[in-house]
């Protein structure tokens, strides 16, 4: 019995510290978010990090943005960019809705058709891939 339990420990936690997927809106995979923040591509080569600072590199690991924790997010200068909203609203820097992250990862755009799905992702590192970030 208990290397049952063993087992099911083991195989939960791979599955907690696995990638999450990026998806487009008819469900083809276009990259993945590991949990440490890198951000790879279809084919699994890494495009870029989000940190847990905040910092959003590219795949050179130069920076190239900012997750503030009110979900402001910022280019390289610090100049803002966008605001991602707690309720999953995605805003450009004049304010404008251009996008959704809904609570079960359902990505869409500010007509509401939907373009992705990033389930298990936050909220601010989907809007980062699908609006602000361009996956090579």
């Amino acid at each position: 019995m208990k290397k049952t339990g063993v087992i099911g420990f083991f195989l939960f936690s791979l599955s907690i510290v696995s990638a999450q997927t990026i998806e487009s809106g008819s469900r083809s995979t276009i990259g993945y978010i590991q949990p440490d923040g890198t951000i790879e591509n279809s084919s699994r080569s890494t495009v870029g990090y989000i940190k847990s600072d905040g910092t959003i590199e590219n795949k050179s690991r130069s920076t190239i943005g900012y997750i503030k924790s009110d979900g402001t997010i910022e280019n390289s200068s610090r100049s803002t960019v966008g605001y991602v909203k707690e309720d999953g609203t995605v805003e450009n820097s004049s304010r404008s809705t251009i996008g959704y992250i809904k609570e079960d990862g359902t990505v869409e755009n500010s007509s509401r058709s939907t373009i992705g799905y990033a389930k298990g992702i936050r909220k601010e590192w989907a809007a980062v891939v699908y609006f602000f970030f361009k996956m090579d």
